[in-house]
């Protein structure tokens, strides 16, 4: 095809196995280093350097300066919804780097995709959400109810302050592990964060695993009870 995007030169970019665990290693949502992305990416730090301009350069990242450092993000949402739903296709395709090891359960229960809530609760949050009939699910798209603006609004969720933003309010993401939709754009952000903000949940240093206190994940479990294998139960949606 000589016309239209040309999806070679990303490919060619991604398709790199040092570029490709650099990225993945930034779908974690958090700004890192050339010095941490050579780990990441298993080369040196020159030529962890070379990759970094050539992704750069493609629109894959983005850097900012604090200091003498400076620090690598993927460039936007785009990007990272790109990269997990390689990482989804891969893993229904049995392209896996690795036998599955003491991390994946975490990892596949919850994690960070960017910055929402991904794995085994990430998908159960939606559901639940689309269950209650507090978002609609309109074939690939995903819309916020009045009554989930209600809802949500409830737990100290600010639909108005979210609508506002320039980002989509709710989109659906394809999860890796689960290989099912699970919740992005400003409100699965907003959900995340409010579960951190109220000690809920906290990362894990140096992953991307999301670990829930007893308490957080008796809120969690009683504020979204549909788990992601069934279709039955509704939102049950308290204060907090």
């Amino acid at each position: 095809m000589k016309e239209g995007p040309d999806i070679a030169q990303i490919g060619a970019l991604i398709g790199d196995p040092a570029r490709a665990n650099m990225l993945a290693a930034l779908t974690g949502g958090r700004a890192l280093t050339a010095t941490e992305l050579a780990a990441a990416g298993g080369v040196t730090l020159q030529t962890a350097s070379s990759h970094l301009s050539k992704l750069e350069g493609g629109g894959l990242l983005a850097q900012r300066k604090q200091g003498r450092h400076r620090y690598f993000t993927l460039a936007d949402e785009a990007v990272a919804r790109l990269i997990e739903s390689m990482m989804g296709l891969a893993a229904s395709l049995g392209h896996l780097r690795h036998q599955p090891g003491p991390k994946d359960p975490a990892l596949r229960k919850a994690r960070i995709c960017y910055d929402h809530l991904a794995g085994d609760y990430g998908v159960r949050m939606l559901d639940s959400l689309v269950a209650s009939g507090s978002i609609d699910a309109v074939g690939d798209g995903l819309a916020v109810t009045t009554k989930g603006e209600n809802d949500l609004q409830c737990i100290g969720i600010d639909i108005g302050s979210l609508k506002s933003s320039r980002r989509p309010l709710c989109r659906s993401c394809l999860d890796w592990s689960e290989r099912r939709a699970h919740l992005a754009g400003s409100l699965g952000k907003a959900l995340l964060a409010s579960f951190m903000e109220k000690g809920w949940a906290r990362r894990i240093p140096e992953s991307r695993s999301v670990v829930f206190s007893p308490e957080g994940e008796r809120q969690f479990l009683k504020l979204f009870p549909l788990e992601s294998q069934q279709g039955t139960t509704s939102l049950s949606l308290i204060r907090w």
